[in-house]
């Protein structure tokens, strides 16, 4: 299925044909498309490319064996890297002048899982592109529940152990690291809040998951490193964590333990008082 068309900018323009032509002399590709923001047609000037290459069945291991090769036709290859997240060969790549993007690569005989929404076919040599649809990914609700016993497992140890005892050690650095990680958890309980059903993926486009007046009260933790605005900071965080991360835990069936709650922080508001006087 065909997303909307919206031409490229010259410079990817100019990468995507010699993709494509790459692909047609390449007698170990069956077909190759186009995906991401510009098959969905909301592309802007910041825009990657989201390129997706399907092998006959013999050929795959072969063309993986020789992926950086390939990538080399296309450009001056300045970067490539394997991610394998998502349960399929995926090639992150940045070609000179900036011009960055995935290559996610499938079998004929297996690719409906390398992708999710519309897509733009670039080339069919074998028709295994015909009538597709890719559904949209949506993380089992299991691996949901997983993420969001973790997130509500770790905050009271990591606040007290990242972050109230490397602050009161003086180590401010140590501390400071911690709160942004602390953030990060209620960033990503936030979008469970929102949206039980959608990947949580921390900051990555987080202003299209949810609205981003949800995490205002979160804009004053982001402090200097400086030892009264960090601690004013986690007391900030962790109000923000308990105003969601009980009701979540209660809605799935998650223990929440209201004692460590407590105790840790009974902990850090010693910290502050300490501070202060």
């Amino acid at each position: 299925m065909d997303g909307q068309e919206r031409p490229l900018p010259q410079h990817h323009q100019i990468i995507l044909d010699r993709f494509v032509a790459a692909c047609q002399t390449d007698e170990r590709v069956a077909a190759a498309f186009l995906g991401g923001s510009y098959a969905q047609g909301i592309n802007d000037e910041y825009s990657d490319l989201d390129l997706y290459l399907i092998t006959t069945d013999e050929g795959y291991d072969d063309f993986f064996a020789h992926r950086e090769a390939f990538l080399r036709q296309l450009g001056d290859l300045m970067f490539s890297e394997d991610f394998q997240e998502y349960g399929f060969d995926l090639i992150t790549f940045l070609f000179a002048a900036g011009i960055e993007g995935e290559l996610g690569l499938g079998r004929a005989s297996h690719f409906t899982h390398i992708h999710g929404g519309p897509y733009r076919v670039l080339l069919d040599k074998l028709g295994c592109l015909s009538g597709v649809v890719f559904p949209w990914r949506e993380p089992a609700q299991n691996e949901q529940i997983e993420t969001l016993r973790r997130l509500v497992s770790w905050f009271w140890h990591d606040l007290s152990h990242h972050f109230i005892t490397p602050l009161a050690r003086g180590q401010l650095w140590s501390a400071y690291g911690a709160l942004e990680e602390l953030r990060l958890s209620c960033v990503n309980l936030a979008r469970l809040r929102h949206n039980f059903q959608a990947a949580t993926e921390g900051y990555e486009k987080v202003e299209q998951a949810l609205p981003v007046e949800v995490l205002a009260p979160l804009e004053a933790t982001c402090c200097p490193r400086e030892r009264g605005a960090m601690l004013q900071a986690a007391h900030l965080l962790a109000q923000f964590y308990q105003e969601l991360a009980p009701s979540l835990a209660q809605d799935y069936g998650i223990p929440y333990s209201t004692d460590l709650a407590r105790i840790v922080s009974e902990r850090l508001e010693l910290l502050r008082s300490v501070h202060l006087n």
